[in-house]
């Protein structure tokens, strides 16, 4: 009986552990992993305002980039996700914003992970996240923004957290920029679900609990 009682009691916890929480704002997660203030976009501070009107000119670029090289010539809508953030850089750079690469807290250049890059203003940092968009799914509830705890964080600054996306559509095999939309981060609702998980070691080893049960060549 009393194993039965501290199954049951474990069986809650874990319940109670692996339970989804929901609509955390943004910037309370960023401070809490890293201790970093996250800025909101404030329309009256000059700095905020030159930096939005040289991303806009930048946005712009970007696109008009994409349509001079005959597109995005991806296969899968994701890749073009990841193609994206070369043109967006690119432009960056000649619009007086200087991109980077962030860097963890290591003093490293992480190329994965959020966010994607890191510009400057007049100084002072920002950080950028680069997706792209169809407008059948703006209001889907599928997992479009995401990113995971890490011992060596991309975020070391206080700064504003932005993102850039584009609507994209494809013709003649090619994906086009359309439309972008530059969203302030700071209060973006969260939600955080957890997840088990394994590796190959203890998948295919024949032990820690997993019974291979048959195998052979082909």
């Amino acid at each position: 009986m009393k194993d039965e009682n501290y199954i049951a009691r474990l069986e809650g916890i874990i319940r109670q552990v692996l339970a989804p929480v929901k609509d955390i704002p943004f910037n309370l997660v960023i401070e809490t992993l890293t201790s970093r203030k996250v800025f909101p976009f404030d329309e009256q501070n000059p700095v905020h305002a030159g930096m939005l009107a040289a991303l806009e000119k930048a946005a712009s670029d970007a696109a008009a980039n994409i349509k001079s090289e005959g597109g995005m010539k991806k296969a899968r809508p994701n890749e073009v996700g990841n193609e994206i953030e070369r043109f967006v850089r690119d432009a960056l750079g000649h619009n007086g914003l200087s991109p980077e690469t962030p860097r963890g807290s290591s003093g490293r250049a992480k190329s994965s992970g959020y966010p994607d890059l890191k510009f400057s203003w007049n100084g002072t940092p920002f950080y950028l996240e680069c997706k792209t968009y169809s407008p059948k799914n703006t209001d889907s509830s599928y997992r479009s923004f995401f990113f995971s705890p890490s011992t060596d964080f991309k975020v070391i600054e206080d700064a504003v957290h932005l993102l850039l996306s584009y609507e994209t559509e494809k013709r003649k095999g090619a994906w086009f920029a359309r439309h972008y939309k530059i969203i302030s981060l700071e209060y973006l609702s969260l939600d955080l679900k957890h997840e088990f998980n394994s590796n190959n070691t203890r998948l295919y080893s024949n032990q820690h609990g997993a019974r291979t049960l048959a195998e052979a060549d082909c």
